[in-house]
């Protein structure tokens, strides 16, 4: 898989087993573009990803089936992360001899091939970074290739095809698949690497801290002394990881010691102004429509990662000043009667308290009703249990629901919704706890008010609340 004369001359015939997924159907995509026959497969696949899928030539199978593989007969099988070794797809292409890989020895072999890879990694944050350092080398008329796990507003896609010599990637520390348990950006060989945050997650697969930890001292210690290395200035696990490395690291943050710096900062009607730093010396205010600490000092890693490439100031601010976001990051699903509905993909504690921080001050006029679906692997563990109720702190009112896959986690490690929102009410706070989604929207609809900001988060559909609840308002 590491040869590209090999591939360009033998596979023509791709399958990817768990098509659907975000990544994995930005690499379909990819792949079809690239002139190979390319097909999927999924469990329960619906739109809007099968239909996207389908619109761009590709051939999708509803389930699993060993037909799929011997009715196709592939010259390569790409298998999503969550497959099991017992999938039947799986096990016909072991029969048949047909060579398989994981989504990121394909994206190493037959995109980021000849590139110079960007990886943004991090608990928080990679996906806004990811997307902004990729609109910004786009501004900068450089052609970027992209690989992102959200939809980037200025192009409507997760993707893109380009003829300059980066890509940018969205770096995940979860493990890559079923054959190779490690991480997955221990797969690239990034000229730049940024690390925007390290906390305890994924707790399904990692047992404590000290084991996202060591994933991370993995990545660092096999970079070349010759690569850049950015990590925020206010995390010891990220300052522990990097001690003693030999690669060029820069810190970010607010540490007047820092390589780089953000102080200053004001909020003007729909924009974040703030001042940067480098190295003591005043690059200027900057602008964003970003909400947030935390997106500012995203903001400013991509733009120390942009500077050591020779973009200019001016082409930084202005990309600055003209990035749309990320659907599904404070994005605004609606407004009626006055009442503002976002949606956010917020589910970590950390993610959890400065989003709301971050909308807070923009939506001062009423009321931020934070309404929140734990449906994580971790979320869903009772490791949050007393974290999650202080995150909500900035909320007015909070609305929790019981998570809907419990089924999944072991009864001695379930979180109790119910108990935390005893939590919070015994700290005085207005928290409301409620069985079902239905519920939710019944409740929202008789309380919120003109000048609300109803703040849902979840990392999946939510029973499709944003936009049943904007029609229950109207």
């Amino acid at each position: 898989m590491d040869n590209k004369t090999q591939i360009d001359k033998g596979i023509q015939k791709i399958h990817l087993i768990a098509v659907c997924g975000t990544g994995m159907g930005a690499l379909a995509c990819m792949l079809q573009e690239l002139g190979f026959t390319v097909t999927g497969s999924d469990h329960k696949v619906y739109p809007p990803m099968s239909t996207f899928l389908e619109s761009k030539g590709i051939k999708i199978f509803d389930g699993f089936s060993s037909e799929n593989i011997a009715y196709n007969k592939p010259d390569l099988v790409i298998v999503g992360n969550a497959i099991r070794k017992d999938n039947p797809e799986v096990l016909k292409t072991k029969e048949m001899g047909i060579n398989f890989c994981s989504m990121p020895q394909a994206l190493n072999a037959f995109i980021a091939v000849d590139k110079k890879p960007i990886l943004i990694t991090g608990t928080h944050g990679k996906t806004t970074t990811s997307s902004l350092f990729a609109w910004m080398l786009y501004k900068a008329n450089l052609d970027p290739t992209f690989f992102i796990g959200g939809i980037l507003k200025n192009f409507n896609s997760n993707y893109r095809l380009g003829k300059g010599k980066y890509i940018v990637i969205e770096g995940d520390e979860y493990d890559t698949a079923f054959f190779d348990k490690g991480p997955k950006f221990l797969h690239y060989n990034p000229d730049i690497t940024i690390i925007t945050s390290i906390e305890f997650d994924h707790a399904d697969i990692y047992s404590n801290i000290d084991s996202i930890k060591a994933a991370f001292k993995s990545l660092v210690s096999k970079l070349p002394k010759d690569k850049i290395i950015l990590g925020f200035d206010s995390d010891s696990n990220i300052s522990e990881i990097l001690k003693n490395n030999e690669s060029k690291i820069f810190f970010y943050g607010k540490d007047n010691e820092s390589d780089w710096r953000i102080d200053n900062i004001k909020i003007n009607n729909t924009w974040t102004l703030f001042e940067v730093f480098r190295n003591k010396e005043s690059l200027g205010t900057f602008k964003s429509k970003m909400m947030g600490e935390h997106n500012i000092l995203n903001a400013l890693s991509v733009i120390a990662g942009c500077y050591n490439l020779n973009i200019s100031v001016d082409i930084i601010k202005s990309a600055l000043e003209t990035f749309e976001g990320v659907k599904r990051r404070q994005e605004i699903r609606g407004v009626v009667n006055e009442i503002t509905v976002m949606d956010d993909f917020a589910h970590h504690p950390t993610a959890v308290r400065e989003t709301i921080k971050a909308v807070k001050p923009f939506y001062n006029q009423g009321r931020l009703i934070a309404v929140f679906e734990p449906r994580t692997n971790s979320s869903m563990r009772n490791i949050f249990q007393d974290v999650y109720p202080l995150s909500f702190d900035g909320a007015d009112i909070i609305c929790i629901r019981k998570p809907p896959l419990l089924e999944k986690i072991p009864i001695n490690e379930r979180i109790s919704s119910e108990n935390m929102v005893i939590n919070m009410q015994n700290i005085g706070k207005k928290a409301f706890h409620f069985d079902d989604t239905d519920s939710i929207i019944e409740f929202l609809s008789t309380q919120a008010k003109p000048n609300d900001v109803i703040l849902i988060m979840s990392n999946g559909g939510f029973d499709n609340i944003h936009q049943r609840l904007i029609e229950r308002l109207s």
